[in-house]
C-alpha cells in the first residue's frame, strides 16, 4: 500500500508510541507485508526466526519488537511491544473500512462497451475496462482493477478479505486487508469463484488466464498469463504461478509456493515443493506423472505379494 504523501519516520512511531532507531526525518512512503516490500515500505516483525529477513529485506523501514536490533545502515527501525497490532493500527489509520451503503460506488470507473448486469456491487477505487461483461451478483470490492473484454459470471466475489490471522492467548486477531485486486486483460472468471485482495499488495490474475467455477485465489497470489483452472481448484496466498500453468479439478497449492512455466498439475493432486518448467505432476504430495504412475502400479501389486507370502 503507497501512501498518498510520504511520512516521517517521528509521525509514524507518534501514531502508535514506538520509539525509533534512526533519523526523525527518514521517509516513509508505503506499508507493505514482507512478501510485497519495496525500497521506501515500512514491514512489520514479531519472531526472532524472521528477524533477519525482515532486516534485509527491500523495506527501508522494521517495526520490530527487539530493542536491541541493530539498525541497517540507510534503514530505520520502529521499536514496539505489539508489532502485529501496531501494523494493523496503521493500515486501519491509512485505509480504513468503510462499509457501503449502496450498490455501487460513486467513483467507479467504467470503460466503453461494458456490461454490467442488475445485481451487482461495486465498491471504491474500482476500475472496469473497455467491453467487459460483468453478470449478475458479482461483488468487485475496494480497489479492484480490470482490464478490456474481461468476463465475470455469476456471484464471484472478487477482493475478499485476505485470510490471515495472527494467534494470541485470547484468540485470533485479523490482519486489515488494504491491498488490491488486478484483473488483467482478457481474462474469464467463472460463477462463484473467490479472489482474496493482497494484504497490503496486489493478487494479480495474468493477462489471458481463464478459471472454471469455484476457483479460490488467496491473497498475494501472482497468476501468469494464459493459465488454465478447472473448478474446485485451491490457490493459497502468496503463490507465484508463472505462464501457461495448468491446474485440473480440485488441485491444490499451499503457501509460498512456485509453479514453473508450463506446469501442469492433474486432478485433485497437491504440490508440497517448487515444480520444474513444463512437467506434468500427479498425486498428494505430488510427484512428476511418470513416478507416480509407477507408484500406483506397484501398489496394485501389493496383494498379490502378500499371498506369495
Amino acid at each position: 500500500m503507497k501512501l498518498e504523501r510520504p511520512y516521517r519516520l517521528d509521525e509514524i512511531a507518534a501514531m502508535i508510541g514506538a520509539t525509533v532507531k534512526g533519523a526523525s526525518d527518514h521517509a516513509i512512503t508505503g506499508i507493505n507485508e514482507i512478501h510485497k516490500v519495496e525500497p521506501g515500505d515500512l514491514v512489520f516483525v514479531d519472531h526472532p526466526k524472521y528477524y533477519e529477513k525482515a532486516l534485509n529485506s527491500a523495506a527501508t523501514t522494521i517495526l520490530i519488537d527487539d530493542p536491541e536490533a541493530i539498525c541497517p545502515e540507510g534503514k530505520a527501525l520502529l521499536i514496539s511491544k505489539q508489532p502485529f497490532k501496531d501494523f494493523n493500527t496503521l493500515n486501519m489509520h491509512f485505509r480504513p473500512e468503510v462499509r457501503p451503503l449502496e450498490p455501487q460506488s460513486s467513483d467507479v470507473k467504467v470503460g466503453r462497451g461494458t456490461h454490467i448486469s442488475p445485481g451487482v456491487h461495486i465498491g471504491q477505487r474500482v476500475t472496469i475496462g473497455e467491453d467487459c461483461y460483468i453478470h449478475p451478483g458479482v461483488v468487485l470490492n475496494d480497489d479492484t482493477s480490470i482490464g478490456n473484454r474481461v468476463v465475470i459470471h455469476a456471484n464471484a466475489v472478487i477482493g475478499g478479505d485476505a485470510f490471515y490471522f495472527k494467534q494470541y492467548d485470547s484468540g485470533r486477531v485479523k490482519m486489515h486487508t488494504c491491498g488490491c485486486v488486478i484483473i488483467e486483460d482478457d481474462v474469464e472468471i467463472g460463477a462463484l469463484c473467490t479472489i482474496d485482495r493482497g494484504v497490503t499488495g496486489e493478487t494479480l490474475i495474468g493477462e489471458g488466464t481463464k478459471l472454471d467455477c469455484q476457483v479460490h485465489i488467496g491473497h498475494d497470489t501472482v497468476v501468469g498469463k494464459h493459465c488454465l483452472m478447472a473448478a474446485q481448484v485451491g490457490v493459497a496466498g502468496c503463490v507465484i504461478i508463472e505462464d501457461h500453468v495448468t491446474l485440473w479439478g480440485q488441485a491444490g497449492v499451499p503457501s509460498d509456493r512456485r509453479l514453473r512455466k508450463g506446469t501442469v498439475l492433474l486432478g485433485q493432486s497437491a504440490v508440497m515443493e517448487d515444480t520444474e518448467p513444463g512437467k506434468v505432476y500427479l498425486g498428494s504430495p505430488a510427484q512428476e506423472r511418470k513416478a507416480a504412475f509407477r507408484e500406483l502400479a506397484l501398489l496394485r501389486r501389493l496383494p498379490e505379494l502378500f499371498k506369495k507370502g
